[in-house]
């Protein structure tokens, strides 16, 4: 379980330490870096496929997802005595992501890039990455240190090995060198990485694949945009908690219940619904009803991962619908650890109504601070000394 996430330098986040909990909920208003948030934690887990650099790229580059306020923030312009100015800059400009956990702990810090006449001289560079053992960074506690083009491992006698010499700046050290023998720390934490699961874009439109027949095969997994709808509710019937399914449906739906016809391996979802003659298809049904019915799939999914990260899972559903998606996400939670990014007050409240990390963002001077906690209270996090 993730105990802490560090941003520094992403849009709005220009440092924050955040803790976290088994089921956490991050809220703020429109505008307070809920969503820099989460697309950070999603460059965080890029890093373990190789593409947080291309990743980088989509978001318009490195340029333009850096703090864009200054390096600091006179008193006198806090107390409204002065505009907001710019200063020359005393340290490098860069954007650094970290996370730790009891066991290992994970950060990237990526830089502007050298200049040159490459075609690619836009990309950001990777000047350093760590993993080191417990929840707090110490230069004691590294396991694995890459520091520009070169990376080494520290072995059991507690010397350093230099384990690759010439790392292209583009590439990380999670997908070069995972070496389940000279490294094993690195393929530990990318297996972990690879395995969270981020669910914000689950499509209820009229061509969206869940409304139609899709081939089935074996899916513990909903996918992203939940097309294998149909196969992921029959794999939790067949290999899953079918009594869960059937719990979750009647809690949200009272007296329905699903139905999946596999037409030579083409599997359709329907649901038959109380005072109706006929199951309506999910061609048929409202985009909020199938949208909660994917929230079923994702959630009650017989391979939980240890993290899953929910943005909005409000949208499109009606206020009736957020308790039972309330208790639906709390039982979760009881399998994997649970980041939900939401604004709407009735889900919030129905998620503190059981053991819950509340997490409030607020923005003061265009900087995502958290609401209401000290310095005190926050995590323990230290960045490496730039080498």
């Amino acid at each position: 379980m993730l105990k802490a996430v560090a941003i520094a330098n992403y849009r709005s986040l220009r440092h924050i330490v955040i803790r976290l909990q088994n089921l956490n909920v991050l809220t703020g208003a429109n505008g307070s870096g809920k969503s820099s948030f989460y697309r950070a934690l999603r460059l965080l887990a890029d890093t373990a496929q190789g593409r947080v650099v291309s990743s980088l790229a989509r978001e318009g580059g490195l340029q333009s997802t850096l703090w864009a306020g200054p390096e600091s923030v006179a008193r006198s312009v806090r107390r409204g005595e002065h505009a907001v100015e710019g200063t020359r800059r005393q340290h490098a400009v860069n954007l650094r992501l970290g996370f730790a956990s009891d066991d290992l702990g994970y950060l990237i810090d990526l830089g502007l890039p050298t200049p040159s006449t490459s075609a690619f001289a836009l990309d950001p560079e990777i000047k350093r990455e760590c993993i080191w053992h417990g929840s707090v960074f110490r230069n004691s506690s590294l396991l694995v240190d890459r520091q520009g083009p070169l990376v080494r491992v520290r072995n059991g006698d507690g010397d350093w090995n230099i384990v690759m010499q010439h790392l292209a700046t583009f590439d990380s050290m999670m997908t070069h060198v995972a070496d389940p023998r000279n490294a094993p720390e690195t393929l530990v934490l990318r297996e972990s990485i690879r395995a969270w699961r981020f669910y914000d874009h689950f499509r209820t439109d009229v061509d969206a694949p869940a409304r139609s027949a899709q081939i089935g095969t074996r899916t513990p997994i909903l996918d992203n945009e939940g097309a294998d709808l149909a196969a992921a509710i029959e794999t939790i019937r067949e290999i899953g908690d079918v009594d869960k399914l059937a719990a979750a449906v009647a809690d949200a739906f009272p007296q329905s219940e699903l139905s999946i016809t596999n037409a030579v391996g083409r599997f359709t979802l329907s649901m038959k619904q109380h005072g109706l003659l006929r199951p309506l298809e999910a061609a048929e049904l409202s985009d909020g009803t199938l949208r909660y019915l994917l929230w079923i799939a994702a959630l009650l999914t017989p391979r939980p991962p240890a993290l899953m990260v929910l943005n909005e899972p409000e949208t499109s559903l009606h206020p009736d619908l957020l308790p039972p998606l309330a208790r639906l996400i709390a039982q979760a939670a009881e399998r994997s650890q649970i980041i939900v990014v939401t604004h709407a007050a009735q889900l919030i409240a129905a998620l503190r109504e059981y053991p819950c990390n509340s997490i409030t963002l607020e923005k003061s001077f265009g900087e995502t601070k958290i609401a209401e906690l000290a310095e005190l209270n926050l995590p323990a996090w230290y960045w490496p000394t730039p080498r």
